[in-house]
């Protein structure tokens, strides 16, 4: 058919109509928002021929999808667009330096334990694996000892699941998630049981959708953190174990230059030396959280 279908008046009117354009009221931004994605759908059905039961099937798809949005939005590559748009901007503005950023996923939960001192354990069971020794230091641009910093840490445990979301149930309420309060000097110390990768639910909707676009569902070993402090920038990252066989092919593309330590692995053990380096915040929007939806529990 015609490729510039979507472009004749009648189509243009139904977009205006359907975001609510041609009348008062609303809001105008997402007004703009919602008829550009609109069109952009439409875009898609008339270059590739959709047909009206390709669409429902589609429909179908999202119905189902439910909760593994949370995996779906990273596996088609949303979630590291979003760091690399926020890059651009931070370089368009003259912002450079720290610590790379990377994804969040979909599996932290507010509320874990803060705690504070040296040598913390985030590992509330028993595991069989085993320990994960991890060690450095949060600095400032300049090299400064970031004092006031809070480290959050969270990670699966090593049948690749998180609590909160481990549907053996095996796991205590935030097992292998803390909140550390760090030194005045920026340091960290901390110990849990060995993280493993794990793959996304097999038969669910994002491994169909995995699985229908030939890639796989699967993440390297990883561990979680948020550093925040006052008068710096909160920093969302993870790293990657640079060992691991997927660690250049993670399906959620959390894997970033700087964010690959290897670990120096001893027996069952293995020891990580890794310090973060903050930005300093331009202004009180910088020292807080995203307004992302997150799971709540109770320490």
């Amino acid at each position: 058919m015609n490729k510039n279908f979507v472009q004749t008046d009648a189509v243009q009117q139904l977009l205006d109509r359907a975001a609510g354009i041609d009348r008062e009221g609303g809001d105008k931004r997402l007004k703009g928002v919602a008829r550009d994605l609109v069109e952009a759908v439409m875009q898609v059905i008339v270059k590739y021929d959709v047909t009206e039961g390709e669409l429902w099937q589609a429909i179908k798809f999202l119905q189902e999808g439910g909760e593994e949005f949370g995996l779906i939005v990273p596996g088609i590559g949303l979630e590291h667009f979003m760091d690399l748009v926020t890059d651009e901007r931070d370089r368009e503005a003259g912002r450079t330096g720290g610590t790379p950023r990377t994804i969040e996923g979909p599996l932290y939960v507010e509320g874990a334990p803060l705690v504070e001192g040296d040598d913390v354990n985030l590992t509330s069971d028993p595991d069989d694996t085993g320990t994960l020794y991890m060690t450095g230091q949060v600095k400032g641009p300049d090299g400064e000892p970031v004092q006031g910093a809070i480290l959050h840490v969270w990670h699966a445990n090593s049948k690749g699941f998180y609590s909160h979301f481990d549907p053996t149930g095996e796991q205590t309420p935030f097992n292998n998630r803390r909140r550390i309060k760090l030194r005045e000097d920026g340091r960290y110390s901390f110990r849990s049981k060995l993280p493993s990768g794990y793959s996304v639910p097999p038969g669910g909707a994002a491994d169909r959708l995995m699985k229908v676009l030939g890639r796989h569902g699967n993440r390297p070993a990883h561990v979680h953190f948020f550093v925040e402090a006052p008068g710096y920038r909160t920093l969302t990252t993870q790293i990657n174990f640079g060992d691991d066989p997927l660690a250049q092919d993670d399906f959620a593309f959390a894997t970033r230059e700087g964010l690959l330590p290897t670990p120096n692995r001893q027996g069952e053990n293995a020891f990580v030396a890794f310090d973060f380096e903050l930005q300093r915040a331009a202004s009180a929007d910088d020292e807080a959280f995203s307004t992302r939806p997150r799971a709540i529990a109770e320490a």
